[in-house]
């Protein structure tokens, strides 16, 4: 998702500042401290908690923005969008919290004629799995940076959380962290609940640190291999919950050609190129019975200024690796933007992508796409079939289109989330959300960093076996109608 966060450097800038190994025991120790009472905290509690950080961030709404515009570059447009996702996004869990459906409970009536056997009571829970890392994102500087999904997730588990912050935006970082803090704080929730540190060194140490207990990451392949290696190497492995690279592949059916063929290459560059094609789902290859109408029907548009130079140094390496892979042309280009990125679009044969399944897996994080041209139906199956894990996948059909259904089957092999006759990189946040896929697109394929469903990554399940009623939680006693 975001190709420049490493674990062997960083991008310092004047105000940033490693975290020390004495502050990051500090964070470890008060975070681990935490656990226990923020654990026993009341799902209410936790709503509450997340609500007064919403009220927080919507209350310094114009600081941040302008912040973050100013060490992002991204427009306000767009800026003031994300936070308001990222509120909402906050009270939404706030909301789940409430009305038990974050909180799942199985309840099993004690059985003397049981099947195989008399039965017990059994009851099962979810409980915190317990402090947890998160690693920030640079390309959404809140959906998924200080206080992203992936914090908010934790905390309404009622999970500790640390957050690694992102080189790309120090200040914003800072800036967030003491508005969740001092929100966190406000409403009792204890000292050591949400912290920040800085720094790759600092970022290891607690991953390997047996106080954390999970971790959460947004970033490049080679980045989050090197962390989840980190993390499941430990004598006391933990869930490293990666979303990584993808591609996200959409399918022209030739219906589709025939039917709008102008209109979908159209959409397929707006939604390619969108927010200078820095996001996770922008769809990176195009499949297409007619390689050469395709393309030129495509006009390009100067792109934006990307994030930071770590971007563009990444994007033009990506882009020179694909554009000398075997059969691989460069079929359009446009105009440079404002740091000297040029949209591209580059076309091979469905025949070469066979031949060499690695185009699938190369990731140019920014605005260029690669368009494959397929001659028939079994040339298009050849090629879903060598398809890597990908986050998202979409079909492009036509009104009567059996071939579509098909697609569409292949590509749920492959990727978390199948879309039709839309585009991929406009992501909601909702109970059915599904943001994951199979490798590379994330570590853990049975997850979802986006969405209600979240929680279950950092929630652990308990079964209480034979217990009297005033011993149970207060989730699992019997309710009377």
């Amino acid at each position: 998702m975001d190709a420049t966060e490493d674990t062997t450097q960083d991008t310092h800038q004047d105000t940033h500042q490693d975290t020390t190994r004495a502050d990051l025991d500090a964070v470890l120790a008060a975070a681990h401290a935490a656990a226990r009472p923020l654990a026993r905290t009341a799902p209410g509690e936790r709503a509450d908690a997340l609500e007064a950080v919403a009220r927080a961030l919507e209350g310094a709404r114009a600081d941040l923005v302008a912040l973050a515009a100013e060490e992002t570059h991204l427009p306000q447009a767009r800026l003031e969008g994300e936070l308001t996702r990222t509120v909402f996004q906050a009270r939404l869990f706030a909301a789940g919290l409430r009305d038990g459906s974050l909180l799942p409970t199985r309840v099993d009536h004690a059985d003397p004629d049981w099947g195989m056997g008399p039965r017990p009571d059994l009851r099962r829970t979810v409980v915190p799995i317990g402090p947890v890392l998160v690693f920030a994102a640079s390309n959404f500087p809140f959906a998924f940076s200080v206080f992203g999904g992936d914090s908010v997730s934790a905390l309404a588990a009622g999970c500790p959380v640390v957050v690694k912050a992102h080189p790309g935006h120090p200040r914003l970082s800072l800036a967030t962290a003491r508005q969740v803090t001092a929100a966190l704080a406000a409403v009792g929730l204890p000292e050591g609940a949400f912290a920040l540190i800085e720094g790759v060194e600092a970022s290891k140490t607690a991953l390997t640190d047996r106080r954390v207990r999970a971790a959460g990451f947004t970033g490049s392949v080679h980045g989050g291999r090197a962390l989840f290696d980190l993390a499941v190497s430990r004598p006391d492995p933990i869930p490293f919950h990666g979303e990584l690279g993808s591609v996200n592949p959409v399918v022209v059916t030739p219906a589709a050609w025939a039917e709008r063929g102008a209109d979908v290459a159209t959409g397929w560059v707006g939604s390619l190129t969108l927010g200078a094609g820095q996001f996770c789902t922008n769809p990176g290859v195009v499949l297409v019975p007619d390689v050469d109408a395709f393309t030129s029907a495509v006009e390009l548009p100067v792109p934006g200024p990307m994030l930071h130079p770590g971007i563009v140094e990444g994007f033009g390496a990506a882009t020179s690796d694909l554009g000398s892979q075997p059969g691989v042309r460069t079929a359009v280009e446009g105009a440079a933007g404002p740091d000297g990125v040029a949209a591209q679009v580059f076309a091979v044969s469905a025949a070469d992508v066979v031949a060499n399944p690695h185009l699938l897996e190369l990731e140019a994080f920014g605005p260029a796409g690669l368009v494959v041209g397929y001659s028939g139906e079994d040339e298009l199956r050849d090629v879903l079939d060598v398809l890597p894990g990908q986050l998202t996948g979409t079909v492009q059909a036509g009104a009567d289109d059996p071939l579509a259904a098909e697609v569409a089957a292949l590509l749920a092999e492959h990727v978390g989330r199948v879309v039709w006759n839309d585009w991929p990189t406009g992501v909601t946040v909702s109970a059915a959300q599904q943001h994951g896929g199979p490798w590379p697109a994330t570590t853990t394929p049975t997850t979802t960093s986006v969405g209600t469903a979240a929680i279950t990554r950092w929630q652990r399940p308990v079964a209480f076996q034979g217990f009297p009623a005033t011993a149970l939680p207060d989730e699992l006693k019997d309710r009377t109608p």
